[in-house]
Formats: structure tokens, sequence, C-alpha cells
């Protein structure tokens, strides 16, 4: 638990210019907090404890403003900046070290009980409320502009940016 607490934290500092001190961002952080309260939920999830974890979860959106269902699997080092509005889906999965900013959605497209929500690879990037809907693939390295919509699988080293999101050189 310190181990991933610690890389919370390392990922702030890496991602943030502004961050403050390692115990500022310990107290400070939503998407820190956020992030810290998943883990726990989503260890409970998997255990079965699925109303413990559904409650954790209702608290932490509560009290930060993020909604991170606790079936979501969210890799090592991410960072969550501002994370107002941000939204994770039960089936969704995030990589290491990808960053995601406020008002991203990782979201289905169907009521089925079936696997229906995004994948972002390793080093993914989801600027400002950026949406990205159903079970879509996104490769490692990849950014995605903000406000984009996402509806379709994107390979690695992808930029993505527009109403549907399209490819982009950089």
């Amino acid at each position: 638990m310190f181990k991933c607490v610690k890389g919370l934290i390392e990922a702030a500092q890496k991602y943030d210019p502004a961050a403050p001190s390692k115990l500022m961002i310990f107290l400070t952080y939503p998407g820190v907090t956020a992030l810290r309260r998943h883990r726990i939920a989503h260890a409970l999830f998997k255990r079965g404890f699925k109303n413990w974890a559904r409650y954790i979860a209702y608290r932490t959106r509560k009290k930060t403003g993020i909604d991170i269902h606790p079936g979501a699997k969210i890799g090592n080092c991410v960072f969550i900046d501002h994370g107002m509005g941000l939204v994770i889906g039960e089936t969704a999965v995030v990589g290491d070290h990808c960053v995601l900013y406020h008002g991203v959605t990782l979201g289905a497209n169907t009521f089925d009980k079936v696997d229906r929500h995004p994948k972002l690879g390793n080093n993914v990037i989801v600027y400002a409320g950026a949406k990205i809907i159903g079970p879509v693939h996104i490769g490692d390295n990849s950014v995605i502009g903000a406000n984009s919509v996402v509806l379709k699988d994107a390979p690695a080293n992808s930029r993505l940016k527009g109403v549907p999101a399209h490819h982009y050189m950089t």
C-alpha cells in the first residue's frame, strides 16, 4: 500500500509543475485521494464485498468529485490532475503512468453486462473534457486532445482530436 501511495505522489510531482511538498500532495490533491481510496474499494470489490466497495466509491465521489467504479482497473503511477467531473466506468482499464485531466469520461455505450468500457495503454494522456466511449483500446504513448470524443480504437503513439476524434500529426 505504501508503495502505491509513493507512486501516486511521485506521479503528481512528475506531471504537475506546481506540485508542493509530498505531504501537501498526499493531503490536498483530490486525484491522489481518489486513487488511494480506489485501491481499497477495488480490493474489496474483487473479494466480493461489493456493497462496501461501492460505499467507499460513493464517499470518495462526494469528497473529491471524481467517480471511479470500484471494478475499474487502474495502473501504477497514474495522475489525475484537478479531477472534478472525471468518470471511470466499471470495466475500464487505465495503464501505468497515465495522466487524466478534469471532465474526462471513460464510459460505456451499452447497458448490457459485458466488457463495455475503454482500455488505456501505458503512458496515455487524456486532456480535459475528453470522452472515450465504448470498449475501445487506446495504445501506449497516445495523447487525446481536450474535448475530443473517441469512439474507435487507436494504435500506439496516436494523437487524437476532434468530435469524433481523428488522428493528427504533431
